[in-house]
């Protein structure tokens, strides 16, 4: 698919009409999200489902805790990447949450499209956390069996420390998690904002603002190229020759 294709402004390409109310209010369809943004965000959905799922079972269930894992580091990677390269409304300047965005759509004076600042906060929030969690995942340990492919690494001390902040910051994670689907909701329900549609097709119909534009394949291309040998690279770097010594062992030992 080409740039063109994704960013064409075109109402016939749907096979629809626009909904009375939005006809009334003078609304225009814009194509809103570029299609590597909504592949980025439905393989982020699965990935770390499935890797909230695989953790929360544990035991046999690791190995594929583990490949989610990467996948969730090798599109973090690629959305830092499309953040700056990628099309208009994916990219972090377009909608960063500056004071100026905040105090206006606090006041009710904000008119862009895209993600709101509120909503932008937690797009950024969602990927520090999620950094965190792909971060120290690589160099953890479950105390029987698996380890990340970084453990080998670091000490073992370092890798229980990192290992803690593993677990613990899955339950941060899924509380913003919770509140951007209440937010979505709220949007959907209350405000009559349909959110999650223009995340499926890439269309939304607004009273005003452009269609993104801009994201070459050449820019998708090194972005999806870094995102595949982020993944890869730690994937594949796990030293072998050294098993996990279980927190209790690590515990016991003189701090000397």
């Amino acid at each position: 698919m080409t740039t063109h294709e994704w960013v064409k402004d075109d109402d016939r390409s749907l096979g629809a009409t626009a909904p009375p109310a939005a006809v009334l209010a003078g609304a225009r369809r814009i194509r809103l999200w570029d299609l590597p943004l909504r592949a980025f965000h439905w393989s982020l959905v699965l990935a770390v489902t499935v890797a909230v799922v695989t953790g929360k079972l544990g035991g046999g269930w690791m190995n594929l805790h583990g490949k989610a894992g990467l996948c969730i580091v090798g599109l973090v990677v690629f959305r830092l990447v499309w953040g700056f390269v990628g099309s208009t409304h994916a990219r972090f300047a377009s909608f960063f949450p500056t004071p100026g965005r905040v105090r206006a759509y606090l006041g009710g004076r904000w008119r862009e499209v895209g993600h709101n600042p509120l909503g932008a906060l937690s797009v950024l929030a969602l990927l520090a956390l999620l950094a965190l969690q792909a971060g120290t995942g690589l160099f953890s340990n479950d105390d029987i069996a698996y380890t990340g492919p970084l453990y080998p690494s670091v000490s073992d001390a370092l890798a229980q420390r990192l290992s803690a902040i593993h677990r613990l910051s899955v339950n941060g994670l899924l509380a913003l998690i919770g509140l951007h689907v209440l937010a979505i909701a709220y949007h959907v329900r209350i405000k009559r904002d349909d959110l999650l549609k223009p995340m499926v097709t890439g269309w939304k119909d607004v009273a005003q603002g452009e269609s993104t534009h801009g994201g070459s394949p050449l820019a998708l291309a090194a972005a999806v190229l870094l995102a595949v040998l982020a993944a890869s690279s730690v994937g594949s770097s796990a030293a072998p020759g050294r098993t996990p010594v279980p927190a209790h062992v690590v515990a016991s030992k003189p701090a000397w």
